[in-house]
């Protein structure tokens, strides 16, 4: 175009070179700065790590031996992963991740060395520092290795980086402006094109001639691109026009005609056959135009895509009560029962349209009956329409659907040509199929597939509601023998299909997780739920030995630690969320674990044995009242196996780092030869029946749910502190549809899945703001004692570490079953 020129030109020559290398050079820098300000503080944290783990290591009878701190961990946090090791002098494993010390050497100096590694297919910044011990007469080096994944550090160098960078954007800002100013001044030949516009015809679409910047030209070209589509449009709209005026024009200028004749005509007979022929056109021309304003009203509907559900019978019957008496007694319809109450989606006149169409072919080319029938196949129900008329060659079985075509068997009856191309319009709207096919003997079967809504089988969804009823009343008797070993129970998908399977191992009984697997249903009605019961520890191991068949889409677990380390591990899918930012921050960590709960570690007693007055109501006054009643209590107060349960073990190591009255509480437990359960649901048993008279550490969702259900106990929140778990949930990487199990995930954390822990289940709903008698601000009301949630996060894997945890059990061991 003429007079062209750049406004980028003008700009940038004035300000970007400038601007571009100063914020280059800035930006640089800070980079620089912020990388090696976040190394600092994180390489501090890791070498504290490692100092605080040395100080723990001793020498016992030439064995080194550790017993990891809790606060050697309690200094991360945030979404990074977290190794160590310790290694003896000759490089042998003592504790944490052997295969970490392979690939690293040993120390032969106190340190801390800092290196960066990879390991387990991530990049680690590893401290090591040197422990000197000594031996007798030998005094060598033990080196701890404390390893951690760096998306902390990264991110506190970008938050460094985008906040220093502030001058730069202010900067950015400014030339903005200068540049919107230059703009504004530089915009002005876009008036003539605007008035070039507006003086335009209506009708003028030729392409617009005007000088314009060279950066406005590409939006002209545009727009004379569209103009020239629009005139392409409008010819073809005006084509269509012409073609329907020449249509009508045909039998209207025969009507005239045979009207001027019929007027002089003067023999009763021959008047008689001219008055036949102008009925004859009359029909014709109303048929014409009928179908043609029946073509214009389908095609708006196709195009506003109006649906609803209809049963194909429905539509055959409508269509059969709109002829008349004669034309309805020709037609013989013989649809099967499933075939005629088969539901179909879609705009329910353009089907009855489709239908009459056919009908109307078949009456109009044939003499006899015309006969309706009918299939279904694999979710597709075929109509067929089957006639003794004269039929349609095959080479014109193409062309007789193309509008205004009509076969050459056709011309000695009144049509339009627009029929059939209606019904294949149609057919094919709907995701169907229009196919005709010569008849034995003679005649035309016009036969159209449409899809299915969904089986309508009355039998059929009687028989999967019993289905379900009959796996429910099954999880209930599973439950009800408090038979531990693992259990599946099938939830079949209530709109009946079975290919979308989402396989769940929990821990949760079967009863009470079976509301939250019906929630998520009522929102993924096409999804078949396997949900197989375990204990935790269980779950874990057998998780890493491979041998759970199918392989879970979900594991949910009330062992927090153990779903840690599977996620430390790098056993977990990472998965954003939308429901996250509800979660409080303890309850979810590295975006792989996710708490969904909110339960207490509860005293439960039974108030046949301890009246209210005398149930203690801190760990201290339950440890004092064990001690001076002995043997009023022996034998009669149970907690968990913490060998053998996995949240059982949580507690207990959590007890110790909180209680400082914990080993005397054990000590207790010992004294009065107490009880030791693998699952709260015993203990709840037991306490209920009166054969215990109390249990200690029990969870609170177990034990709210079952005094809600009569059970004669009563529960006690200690008033000194409060223990509080939240269940986790933790898609595993090789799961075999990890899409099912993020929509759980979502479903659990939404505010109808929150409704269901904090309604008759008990199990306490973690996000703020849920509605019912379960949420967290309302069990926090129950007692006064100080919540101390178990946070998720690497701390946890302290009391998993296997020296530690050894000594743990053995301590425990000693202390609650002393040896006479």
């Amino acid at each position: 175009m003429a007079n062209s020129f750049s406004i980028k030109r003008r700009i940038l020559a004035l300000a970007l070179a400038l601007l571009l290398a100063a914020a280059v050079v800035l930006i640089i820098f800070i980079r620089d700065y912020s990388e090696r300000a976040a190394d600092r503080a994180f390489d501090r944290l890791l070498a504290a790590s490692a100092l605080t783990i040395a100080g723990a290591v001793q020498v016992e009878d030439d064995t080194v031996i550790v017993e990891l701190p809790f606060a050697s961990f309690g200094m991360f946090s945030g979404r990074d992963r977290v190794f160590y090791a310790v290694e003896s002098p000759g490089g042998g494993a003592v504790t944490g991740y052997e295969d970490l010390s392979r690939v690293l050497p040993e120390m032969t100096s106190a340190g801390p060395i800092f290196r960066d590694a990879t390991y387990r297919g991530e990049l680690v910044r590893v401290a090591s520092v040197g422990r000197l011990t000594s031996s007798g007469s030998d005094t060598d080096w033990v080196t701890i290795h404390v390893a951690e994944t760096q998306s902390e550090r990264e991110a506190l160098a970008w938050e460094i980086l985008s906040n220093a960078i502030v001058p730069v954007v202010a900067l950015t800002l400014l030339a903005i402006a200068l540049v919107w100013f230059g703009i504004g001044r530089t915009f002005a030949p876009l008036v003539q094109l605007e008035q070039e516009l507006r003086g335009r015809a209506p009708d003028d679409l030729s392409p617009l001639d005007v000088p314009v910047p060279m950066e406005v030209s590409h939006l002209v070209s545009a727009l004379n691109g569209f103009m020239a589509r629009l005139g392409s449009a409008v010819e073809r709209m005006t084509g269509l026009v012409a073609e329907a005026a020449h249509e009508v024009r045909t039998p209207l200028a025969s009507l005239r005609a045979q009207a001027e004749v019929a007027m002089d005509e003067q023999d009763p007979e021959a008047l008689r056959r001219r008055v036949g022929r102008i009925h004859q056109g009359a029909a014709q021309a109303s048929q014409l135009v009928t179908q043609l304003l029946m073509e214009a009203t389908i095609s708006h509907r196709l195009e506003n895509q109006e649906t609803d559900t209809s049963a194909l019978g429905a539509v055959v019957e409508d269509v059969r009560q709109r002829l008349d008496p004669d034309q309805a007694g020709r037609l013989m319809v013989e649809l099967p029962e499933a075939v005629s109450e088969a539901q179909i989606r879609g705009d329910r006149v353009a089907l009855r349209e489709m239908v009459r169409n056919v009908v109307d072919n078949a009456l109009v080319y044939s003499e006899g009956p015309v006969e309706i029938g009918g299939v279904v196949t694999d979710g597709v129900v075929t109509m067929a329409v089957s006639d003794r008329g004269p039929g349609i060659v095959e080479a014109e079985k193409p062309v007789v659907l193309e509008r205004f075509k009509r076969g050459a068997t056709s011309s000695a009856k009144i049509g339009s040509g627009l029929g059939l191309s209606i019904v294949k319009r149609v057919a094919e709207a709907h995701r169907g199929a229009l196919r005709l096919k010569d008849r034995d003997g003679g005649g035309l079967v016009v036969e159209i597939d449409l899809p299915l809504l969904g089986r309508t089988n009355k039998v059929e969804q009687l028989r999967r509601a019993l289905g379900s009823l009959s796996a429910l009343v099954l999880c209930l008797l599973l439950v009800g023998s408090q038979d531990t070993q693992a259990a599946s129970t099938s939830y079949p998908a209530p709109n009946g299909s079975s290919d979308t399977v989402l396989t769940i191992v929990g821990v949760t009984d079967t009863p009470l997780f079976a509301q939250f697997i019906a929630g998520f249903q009522t929102v993924r009605p096409d999804v078949t739920v396997i949900y197989e019961e375990t204990d935790s520890r269980p779950l874990y191991d057998r998780y890493l030995a491979g041998d759970m068949v199918p392989r879970p889409d979900l594991l949910v677990s009330s062992a927090s630690d153990l779903q840690i380390k599977l996620a430390n591990d790098g056993y977990a899918m990472a998965y954003d969320s939308p429901f996250l930012g509800g979660l409080p921050e303890w309850a979810h960590w590295r975006n792989e674990v996710f708490g969904f709960t909110f339960e207490p570690a509860v005293i439960i007693y039974n108030p046949d044995r301890i009246s209210a007055a005398e149930v203690p109501r801190t760990h201290l006054t339950l440890a004092e009242m064990l001690e001076t009643q002995t043997e009023r209590f022996r034998g009669t107060i149970a907690t968990y196996d913490i060998a053998l349960s996995g949240v059982g073990y949580l507690l207990a190591s959590q007890d110790q780092v909180i209680s400082s009255n914990f080993w005397r509480l054990a000590a207790a437990f010992g004294r009065v030869n107490a009880q030791f359960s693998g699952s709260s649901p015993a203990i709840l048993n037991g306490v209920a029946d009166g054969s215990l008279a109390l249990g200690y550490n029990v969870l609170g969702s177990y034990a709210f749910a079952r005094k809600a259900a009569g059970a004669n106990i009563e529960i006690v929140v200690p008033d000194d502190y409060v223990l509080v778990l939240t269940r986790s949930m933790l898609i595993p990487r090789d799961a075999p549809y990890p899409e099912l199990g993020k929509a759980f995930v979502d479903f659990a954390l939404s505010p109808p899945g929150q409704a269901i822990a904090a309604g008759p289940t008990a199990l306490g709903s973690v996000v703020n703001g849920t509605v019912g008698e379960w949420t967290s601000e309302a069990i926090a009301a129950r007692g006064r004692g100080v919540l101390q949630p178990i946070g998720l996060g690497p701390a946890l894997m302290v009391s998993l570490d296997q020296q530690r945890r050894k000594r743990f059990l053995d301590s425990w061991g000693e202390i609650v079953s002393p040896k006479p």
